[in-house]
């Protein structure tokens, strides 16, 4: 399939299925991928524009942060001393939300955006490098939409692995190509998000890849929220009328079709070590 870069450059990229069935690499991969992500509309990394976007982002944000802690919590017995990792944590939204329930770090390699989180969060350890993190101390790491964004994934899952507790856990939330939304839009589907999306992952391509890899994939839950933000932008992309109207009734339909298929528009897979 060929994608269109609809948020940046306008270039035209083709999504290839990769050894691992159901896991598709965005071609080419520009020398230059950072200068992809240089604009103050890029919703990850600018702060306090007032734009519509923004705004109902920052709304379902309050919404998502909660239920992320909660999946964390849960996942590993939230209790005083736990060290969790925000590998990716873009401005530090969600560290800041939690570092006063766990022992934080976050590791960002944006420099604006690692400043941004500098200045909102009071206890979180940001770091440059995990070689600065202590093996096998972490309780969990966290990435929230950022495991699609990594080229070196294989180097990165062991790093992970050699950063994690005997009992921690590695939770990535990523989107599902294969959900309705993105079947329904096509090459307009916002989440493609080419050339940034290095790779894109099926339901059951990510369970393949960490099967290959020495974790095991212990849940599967869903970001019901991301339906209706992704359909808003690709409503916009396609320059459609009332899309605000539009994408709220594509996003309740994927996630009304998901309830029984499992294939939401972003799924969160919460692993542990084998």
């Amino acid at each position: 399939m060929k994608i269109k870069d609809h948020f940046l450059s306008q270039e035209i990229f083709e999504l290839k299925e990769t050894e691992t069935k159901g896991v598709w690499k965005t071609s080419p991969i520009p020398s230059n991928l950072s200068k992809y992500y240089e604009s103050e509309d890029y919703i990850s990394h600018h702060q306090d524009s007032g734009s519509t976007k923004e705004k109902l982002y920052k709304f379902l944000q309050g919404f998502n942060l909660s239920y992320k802690k909660s999946i964390l919590s849960k996942s590993i017995n939230s209790g005083q001393n736990k060290k969790v990792l925000d590998y990716g944590c873009g401005a530090g939204e969600f560290v800041k939300y939690i570092e006063n329930d766990f022992i934080t770090f976050g590791f960002e390699p944006n420099d604006d955006a690692r400043n941004a989180a500098k200045q909102k969060t009071s206890k979180t350890t940001l770091v440059s490098n995990l070689d600065e993190i202590e093996d096998h101390s972490l309780d969990a790491i966290t990435l929230w939409h950022v495991f699609e964004h990594v080229e070196n994934q294989e180097e990165m899952l062991s790093i992970f692995y050699k950063k994690i507790k005997a009992d921690g856990k590695l939770i990535i939330a990523v989107p599902n190509p294969t959900s309705h939304d993105a079947i329904y839009y096509k090459e307009f589907w916002a989440a493609y998000d080419v050339p940034r999306h290095v790779y894109h992952f099926s339901r059951n391509g990510m369970l393949k890849l960490m099967n290959n890899n020495p974790w095991k994939v212990e849940k599967v839950k869903p970001l019901l929220l991301d339906s209706f933000y992704i359909s808003m932008l690709s409503e916009k992309y396609k320059k459609s009328s009332l899309f605000w109207l539009k994408a709220s009734l594509r996003g309740a339909i994927s996630n009304i079709k998901a309830s029984f298929s499992g294939e939401f528009s972003s799924l969160i897979y919460i692993i542990g070590k084998k």
